[in-house]
């Protein structure tokens, strides 16, 4: 009778156990977060903002990630109040719109997140294929159909609520205790000029080209350009105009846009010397040795979990971008992570770096702002003039990478971003 007795409250127990478990999510708001990548989007858009939420609110929130959910099992969908995903719902797009109809019949709130204009320019690497196969299309039917979009600027906002009202901005940030984005910035005789970013913005870059022959021999013996995100890797993807058939194959070192971002910042090879440029051309994963401090540094790519460090390579920051649909709705990390490492930024005069930066030259003296904006009309010639009038005035570079961070050290915190996120998953789930 003891055996029996005790195997009846072990299941009691287990069943207590399993009811205050239910119990207690069916009190939080339940969120399943569907990403799009392991990459930036899913650090900004998707992982981070989740991972915080549940952290900063374990009482009132419990999130799930997950790449492949199970739509067909009940238990499953009827778990979440909220299902968030990132642009689509795994890989076919045509099912998307179906999913969220089904998700809404079940009583589930769905919020699409987009941070990228659906339609690339031309000089997209991507652009031909996202025409070719109408992905720009499936995006907005996903968009027409979802309940909510979130987004990162206002600026983006406004273009979304052409196809869905519902739209809210929750822009990109960042932990300020995250070790990428504390690492110390060691001392240099020279002045550091840096460039972080991915291989999609060589039309951008572009408008740097020359930029270094803007500088006297005086400015360049007391500069060092710095490129970073460094890759070789990849594939070249080609369409046959007859068939649209594509093929692809490995790319080849010296054809990768790094190449090409390499011969901006160095004025093809003309700033180093014979014998570094031939090291530089071997492409090789491992450090150059002199006795001297370079005119040029490649810095390889790091994985998103500490690509940031990056920023503590320079002491200048630039942020080309070309003024067009795609690039004035894209978000503002560049400066925001500027900002949280306290880098004086030069930047384009152009959409997202509007938001929050001013221009801090008149008649060429300083004034209060906390950049220098290039206008699209001075690009030929105020990059390279706006890096001298910082070589020239050092304490300016310190001054505005502190008025720089000033501007987005509470907008831009991740603790404050999750607090207005948690309230409005509040207001749309009625808890």
């Amino acid at each position: 009778m003891g055996v029996f007795l005790c195997l009846f409250l072990i299941n009691q127990l287990i069943y207590t156990i399993i009811n205050d478990i239910l119990k207690n999510m069916q009190e939080k708001i339940n969120v399943l977060v569907i990403p799009s990548d392991t990459s930036g989007c899913f650090k900004y858009r998707s992982g981070d903002p989740h991972v915080f939420l549940q952290k900063l609110y374990p009482d009132e929130f419990h999130v799930d990630i997950n790449y492949k959910p199970n739509f067909g099992d009940l238990t499953l969908v009827k778990k979440y109040q909220i299902v968030h995903f990132h642009r689509n719902i795994g890989h076919d797009y045509n099912a998307t719109p179906k999913i969220i109809k089904y998700l809404r019949s079940m009583g589930v709130v769905t919020v699409m997140d987009i941070d990228d204009y659906w339609l690339p320019g031309p000089e997209h690497p991507i652009q031909k294929i996202i025409v070719q196969h109408g992905i720009n299309k499936k995006i907005i039917d996903n968009m027409r159909e979802v309940d909510y979009v979130t987004t990162t600027t206002s600026l983006f906002a406004s273009e979304i609520s052409k196809h869905n009202k519902n739209v809210v901005v929750f822009p990109n940030a960042i932990n300020p205790l995250e070790k990428q984005f504390n690492e110390p910035t060691p001392p240099s005789d020279k002045v550091r000029v840096g460039w972080l970013g991915g291989s999609s913005h060589l039309h951008d870059l572009e408008l740097l080209r020359g930029f270094t022959s803007k500088l006297n021999k005086e400015h360049q013996e007391k500069v060092r350009m710095v490129v970073c995100g460094f890759d070789t890797r990849g594939t070249v993807t080609q369409i046959n105009p007859n068939t649209n058939e594509e093929t692809k194959r490995d790319i080849l070192p010296h054809e990768t846009v790094w190449s090409k971002y390499e011969q901006i910042f160095t004025n093809n090879y003309s700033t180093v010397t014979e014998d570094y440029k031939k090291f530089l051309l071997e492409f090789r994963e491992s450090p150059y040795e002199s006795d001297y401090e370079l005119p040029y540094e490649r810095v390889w790519t790091k994985p998103v979990s500490s690509y940031a460090m990056n920023y503590s390579k320079f002491d200048i920051s630039l942020a080309p971008i070309k003024d067009h649909m795609f690039n004035r709705m894209k978000s503002q990390l560049k400066v925001i992570e500027a900002g949280f490492y306290k880098k004086a930024l030069i930047a384009s005069d152009v959409g997202p770096y509007q938001l929050d930066l001013e221009h801090c030259l008149k008649n060429g003296n300083f004034v209060k702002g906390n950049a220098i904006l290039v206008p699209t009309q001075r690009n030929h010639s105020d990059w390279g003039k706006a890096i001298k009038k910082l070589i020239t005035n050092p304490d300016m570079i310190t001054e505005l990478g502190e008025r720089l961070y000033e501007t987005v050290k509470d907008k831009y915190d991740l603790n404050n971003v999750t607090k207005d996120r948690a309230e409005w998953y509040k207001l749309i789930t009625n808890k």
